[in-house]
Formats: structure tokens, sequence, C-alpha cells
């Protein structure tokens, strides 16, 4: 781009170069740049610039514009350049305004800190003046005190300042402590005190305090007391707590020291004292932990596991708040008497119809209203003899005991248990004699028998209600209704509804749908729903409360049955419901008495003494044991069917229950079942199908039984089959040694006489010596002549030799028999 000269081409310029302007052809000026302005020079003999103050505007003469600017542009720059001075302005104005209010923020926080600081000291002032008069009143009264008590005489040893005597007017001489307590207190904020001291600095302030957490007026006070005490060489100790620690059966010992509020280091240093090498995480008894409460001056408070209980209180209801109840009525008699048939009478339903068998095998609850307007709660109980504990329990809930006999068949086994039953209970009795539309019934032997067991009945000029019923033609009904009604006006029975609600659980089950399911007759208070409960080892909340009809009610008073749902598991028929305020006092007394139970369970089966390991030894080698794993439909009968199995056997065979329990066969059933090798026996249940296939792929017999005789007698001819047979003795003949004869390779040979029956070779034999036994054993050869033979006939002779026994004479005995085997039933 540059010529054969080295010169740019015009229009191009450099620093310190010369450029040339030309408008039109003519040259005008010249235009000389530098590094740092561009200077226009005039034409040489061109008039000079104005050099006046003030500068003509650029804009106003076209002239002295720039070239290549136009009236437009130059106004637009000229605005431009205006605006950014009058920012600029702005911007500075803003800038003082802000520095201005900068510095009034600090002036005031200076203010703020200031007096902040002069209160802090003032205070700190007022306070050290206060404890210095404190201080020398106390030093004042302690040295009048001293001056008043020390003797005449001064000891020797003593330094010269406290060998000083107080003047005349009693003051004590204490310039020497009065100096140390100036020097102490002149330390006091140099690091000879931990007091907070100094200014109050902004980060103090802002981060509320040292370590964001402030100290109170007691804690800074006893500080100060201790240092004080410290400082005047008495001896600081800290003021001691008496607790009252409670303290459980067993006790962990960091749990112990927790207790006490002590160091775990000065317990363990307590128990090694006292011999007893023990770590922090080891328990130690209550006799223990006792002694070392003792030593470190604590109360003991013994407390139990059973304590848990306390919350179920026993209170007395006060007379003003008992109410009339309506009675609890239990039906109760023999097998077949018309128990059932008669309730359904009663209430005109048909119950038998739904049982197995035709016979009761639950606990039924029932609230009957009569014609009369009276309510009436009637229990029925079974009447087979397995359900003993059954009728005992509808015993102990009830107020009356309707005694049911049939008129043609009188007193019967079960009739006279349910008599001990009432009479145990000590609740009063009505004799209902049923059937007594039959052509066979004969009501006044029914009387007479039951004379025989202490029951003497109006009739008979007794004090026992007794009426004549059938339940078929409804005769005399409204004479036992009549009976139960004045029995319960003479009992006035009274309960208070308006509290906790304690009852009995008549029956449990566990239902498919709705889970375990209790029968609860209240006794006292009322049931509401909402209400946690414990009842046995289980818990719950009351979720449904479903009445005798099938209806779901909000609450239940005293003497009402009611299913009651919301249990956490299958309570035992019996147990005792008791209503709680929390679900943790609940939980708590619940695990309490499942772990009560397991304990009472485990040390029932375990044997403590060398005795009991040899008779369970001896016994384990003799008995023969049948196990079976039951489960029924409700839990009453699968108590009922554990007591009836523990009746069946002797001394040689019984039958062992592996499990009971209540709801459907399940997987866990057939592996116990089968690691035993015990069948499996369902009452009213059924296995599911997962059950089903693990018993088939795993070989376990399940049985389903709904009639309580039938199994029974299963189980009972199943434990006869492990009865060992019976071995019977035949005597089948006698004979008598008339020579020995003693043969080589073949021992000694007696030469005999049968005198009596026959002599065969499979026979067992003894030698009898003087009518006593010394050998009994087999016969290892019987000949005839030198044939060896099966039998010899009476009269006959033939030659005998024992088997490893050659210790025979003549005018021995062998007394010959056979053994048969009987088997054997339960």
């Amino acid at each position: 781009m540059s010529d054969s000269d080295g010169k740019k081409p015009l229009g191009i310029s450099r620093p310190g170069s010369v450029k040339q302007s030309f408008s039109h052809g003519r040259t005008k000026n010249v235009v000389v740049e530098t590094k740092r302005k561009r200077v226009v020079v005039p034409k040489p003999g061109a008039a000079k610039p104005a050099t006046s103050g003030k500068s003509t505007p650029v804009g106003g003469d076209p002239s002295k514009r720039p070239a290549g600017i136009s009236d437009v542009e130059m106004a637009r720059r000229m605005k431009a350049l205006k605006a950014a001075k009058a920012r600029e302005a702005e911007d500075a104005a803003k800038r003082e305004a802000e520095e201005k209010a900068r510095a009034e923020e600090r002036e005031r926080r200076r203010a703020e800190l200031e007096a902040k600081e002069r209160e802090e000291k003032a205070r700190e002032e007022a306070v050290k003046a206060k404890q210095d008069e404190e201080e020398r009143k106390k030093r004042e009264a302690e040295a009048a005190a001293q001056a008043a008590a020390a003797p005449a005489a001064v000891d020797p040893e003593l330094a010269p300042a406290q060998r000083r005597t107080p003047p005349a007017g009693g003051a004590p001489a204490a310039t020497p402590r009065k100096k140390d307590d100036r020097d102490q207190r002149n330390t006091r904020g140099k690091g000879g005190d931990t007091r907070r001291s100094g200014k109050l600095t902004l980060n103090q302030a802002l981060r509320g305090g040292e370590g964001g957490r402030q100290r109170s007026m007691a804690q800074m006070k006893r500080q100060q007391d201790r240092a004080r005490k410290k400082a005047m060489g008495q001896t600081v100790e800290r003021e001691k707590v008496i607790r009252d620690v409670q303290l459980p059966e067993a006790i962990m010992v960091s749990e112990l020291a927790n207790r006490m509020s002590e160091k775990v280091s000065d317990v363990v240093k307590a128990l090694m004292t006292n011999g007893i090498m023990a770590t922090q995480n080891q328990t130690i008894d209550a006799d223990t932990a006792e002694l070392i409460i003792d030593e470190f001056g604590h109360n003991v408070v013994r407390v139990s596991d059973a304590d848990v209980e306390d919350v179920i209180k026993v209170e007395e209801d006060k007379p003003q708040d008992l109410k009339s109840r309506p009675p609890v009525i239990t039906i109760m008699g023999h097998v077949d008497h018309g128990k059932t048939s008669l309730l359904d009478a009663i209430r005109s339903a048909k119950v038998t119809e739904g049982e197995a068998g035709g016979i009761t095998q639950h606990i039924g609850a029932y609230q009957v209203a009569t014609e009369g307007g009276a309510v009436l709660t009637f229990l029925d109980t079974p009447g087979h003899a397995a359900f003993t504990s059954m009728r005992s329990r509808g015993a102990q809930v009830t107020d009356i005991v309707v005694l049911v006999v049939a008129a043609d068949d009188a007193v019967m086994p079960q009739t006279v248990e349910a008599i001990n039953h009432a009479k145990a209970a000590g609740v009063p009795m009505i004799v209902a004699i049923n059937k007594i539309d039959k052509p066979a019934a004969n009501p006044d032997k029914v009387r007479t028998d039951l004379l025989q067991h202490e029951v003497i009945v109006e009739k008979m000029s007794g004090d026992v209600q007794d009426v004549e019923v059938s339940a078929v033609s409804g005769q005399g009904l409204d004479n036992l209704l009549e009976a139960i009604a004045l029995q319960a006006e003479i009992l006035e029975l009274k309960a208070n509804p308006d509290r906790a609600a304690q009852g009995a659980v008549i029956e449990a089950q566990l239902d498919v749908g709705r889970g375990p399911v209790a029968t609860v007759l209240v006794e006292n208070g009322t049931l509401k729903q909402g209400n946690i409960f414990v009842v046995g080892e289980q818990w719950g909340k009351v979720r449904a409360l479903i009445n005798s009809k099938g209806e779901r009610v909000k609450e239940a008073g005293p003497s009402v049955p009611v299913e009651v749902l919301g249990l956490n598991g299958t309570p035992e028929a019996g147990d005792v419901l008791n209503v709680t305020e929390t679900e943790a006092q609940a939980r708590e007394i619940a695990e309490y008495r499942a772990n009560a139970a397991k304990e009472k369970r485990a040390a029932a089966g375990a044997a403590v003494t060398l005795d009991q390991l040899m008779a369970n030894a001896k016994a384990s080698e003799s008995v023969s044991e049948l196990p079976i794993v039951v489960k029924a439909d409700v839990q009453g009968s699968a108590e009922a069917i554990v007591q009836a199995m523990e009746k069946i056997g002797n001394d040689e065979v019984r039958v062992r229950v592996l499990h009971s329990g209540v709801g459907a066969i399940t997987e866990s059933d057939i592996g116990l079942a089968e690691a035993s090798g015990a069948p499996v026996i369902g009452f009213n249940v059924r296995a599911n199908a997962s059950a089903r296939a693990s018993a088939n792929q795993k070989g376990v017999e399940i049985r389903y039984y709904s009639i309580i005789y039938d199994l029974v007698d299963d189980v009972k001819a199943a434990a006869s089959g492990l009865l060992s047979a019976e071995v019977r003795e035949k005597f089948i003949g006698y004979a008598k040694i008339l020579e020995v004869f003693k043969v080589s390779n073949v021992g000694k040979i007696a030469g005999c006489l049968v005198t009596e029956g026959v002599a065969r070779r499979s026979a067992g034999v003894r030698l009898l010596r003087d009518d006593v036994v010394i050998h009994e054993g087999t016969l290892k050869t019987l000949k005839r002549f030198k044939d060896e033979v099966a039998e010899v006939q009476s009269g006959q002779e033939c030659g005998m030799a024992f088997e490893n026994y050659e210790d025979i004479r003549a005018d021995d005995v062998i007394e010959i028999f056979e053994r048969e085997e009987v088997e054997r039933t339960l």
C-alpha cells in the first residue's frame, strides 16, 4: 500500500505527521496530529483566532466547527454532554448525602454504646459496693465472734499479725486481712476471677453474650460465695441434695448413679469398697443397691415391676352413686337336660339348631326383656364335662344360678358339679325341673335326689326355689321368670355406671374379618367406644361394641354383654377387663403380665433341683408322649380341649399339647407339627390353602372335628396305640431232672421226665431248686432218644440242655411256659 518513496498514501496519517485537508481542490488549513491532541495550524498568511477568555460555541460558527460534523450531530453531542454533567452532579450529591447519613449512624451507635457501658459500669460498681459492704459486715461479725471466743493467752507459734490482741474497744486488729482483701479485689477482672468483667463490645452484644448463654444471678452469687470462702481460707463444700431413689428389683450401675445424681466412678468405687467388682454396665440386685444408696446418704424407695398395675385403682363406690342393674343369670345343668332349649323358649330363639350335635359348646351371653319390663342377662354354659372351667367362670360372674334338671333323668354328674360351682361362688340357686310334660317325668324324684347334695327346695321345706317348666310347651316359664325377678329384688343388685368400666371376658375368638373379638360382660362402670383398656395379657382400644342382637352400640353399662373389637390379641376366657387412662399404661401392664406369665411357664417347665432332673430323666425314659397341635374357633373350646387331653393317659402314655390357639390352621402350625411329629387337630376351624399345601408336602396329618366327644375318643384311641402290649405268661408243663449227663462238645444234658403238660422247644423255661427260681432262659436242645423234637408230651422222657447255663442237678424241676402279648387300651 506504500509508494516507492516509502511514504504512506494520502489520507493515512501517523503521529507526528502532517496531513493536508482539501476542500474543492483548495487547501484551507494544515492539521497536525500528535499522540496527545489534534492541533489545527492556520494557513500561512491567515488571520489568527481571537484569544479572549470566552470561546465561541463550536456549533455557532460553521467555519470553526470540525470538518464533517453537521448541525444536528453537533446539537446531539452538546445535549449528551449536558446530560452527563447533570448525572455527575446528581451522583456527587447522592454520595455526599450517604456519607452524611453514615456519619450520623456511627455517631448514634457510638452514643448508644457509651450509654450502655456507663450503665454496665454503674451496675457493676453498685454490685461491687454491695458485696464489699456485705463482706465488711461479715468480717466484722466473724472478728467479733473470734475475739469473744478467743482465750487470753495466744499461741506463740502463730504469726505476729495473728498474735496481736484486739484493742480495748473490742474491734479486731485485721489490718493484714484488709490488705489481703484489697489485693484480692484488685485481682478481679485480671484473670483472678472468672466473673464477666470489662466493657461490652459490639460483637458480644450481637452474639447475645459470652457463648450465647447468660448465667443467672443466683449462679453468679454462688460462684462469688465460693470464691470468697476460698479466699478466706474456708473449705468450700457443695450443699448435699438428699434424693428419693426409686429402686427396682434389679438395676444397672449407671442407672443407679443417674438416679442418685452421683458420678458413676464414685458409685463403682463404693461397690469395690464393699467387695463387689462391677462395671457401669453391669446389673446389681436391690439389696446391694440399697447399701450403696444408704452410703451416699439418699433415701431408698423400693418399687416392684408389679407397681405398673397400681394405675388400675380399685375404688369403693359411694352409696349415692349406685344405681340398680339387671341381674346376671347363669343356666347350668347336665348335658341334654334342656338348658339351651329353656333359654330359647324364654327369648324365642333357636340356638341349639346352630350347635354341632345339638349340644352347646360355647358360652352364650344374651339380654332378654320380659313382658313386665324387667331386663335379664342370661349366660348359657355348656354341660359337657370338658367345659368345667367355662362353667366355673359362668358361676363366678353371675348373680343367680338356674339349675336345670330333667324330670325324667334326675340328678347327673354334671348336675352335681354345677351345684358345687354355685356353692363355691356363693350365689343363690333356683331349680328348674324341665321336661315336666314327658310321661316318664317324676319331679319328686328330682327333689329327693337333690337332698343328697344339700339342696333343699321349698316344697321340701327348704329355702331354694323350685319351678316345674317345659321348654317345649312353655309351661311354667312365667313362674320361672317371676322367681328370678323375686330373687333379684331380694339381692338389691346395684352398680355405679359413672366410672371406668370393669368386666369379665366370657368368650374370645379370632374372627377372620374383624380380628380378635371378646365377649365381655360389664360388671361395673360403662364401657364406651374409644376407651383404652387392658385385659389379661392383651390391650386395645374399643373400635366397636356389638350387643347380643348384633347391633352396634356406643356404650355398655353394668350387666350388659357386648362383643368388643379392637384388641391386639386374643385374651383368655375369664380375664378381667379394666379401662386405663392412656395407651402407654395399658401397653406397659400387658407387657408386664405377658413377661410374668412367660417366666411362670418357664419355671414350671424347668427342673431346678437334682431330684427333679432325675425324676424327669426317669419319666422321659418310661413315658411315651403323643404330641398334638390344637386350633379351635374360640378360646373356651381350646382350653376345654387342652384340659380333656391332660386327662388322657396313664403312667406309660400321655398326651402332650404342643400348642393351642384360636383361629384358622396356618403354615406355622404345620411347621411346628412337622418338627415334633404331631398331628394337627382343628375344632370348628379349617386350614388355609397354603397350610393345606404345606401339610401335603410335609406329610402332616390334619383332622377336623366339630363335636368334642369324637375328638376325645380318637385321641384316646391314638394314645392307646402307644401303649406297650401286655405280656402274659401261660404255663404249659413241668419236667423233673432224673440224671445229668456230660457230653463232649455239647456240655451237660439233663435227662428229664415230663410230669405235667407238654414241653416245647420254643417255650421259655425256669429252673427251680427247692421251689426257688435259680435260672430263667430258653432251651438249647430238646431230644427224644437221639432225635431233635419240637415237643414232648407228659409221661415221656427227654433230654434238655439250657442256653448258656450248665449248673443243673438231679431232682431240679423245670417250669415250662409261653409268653403271649395282649393289646391294651386306655
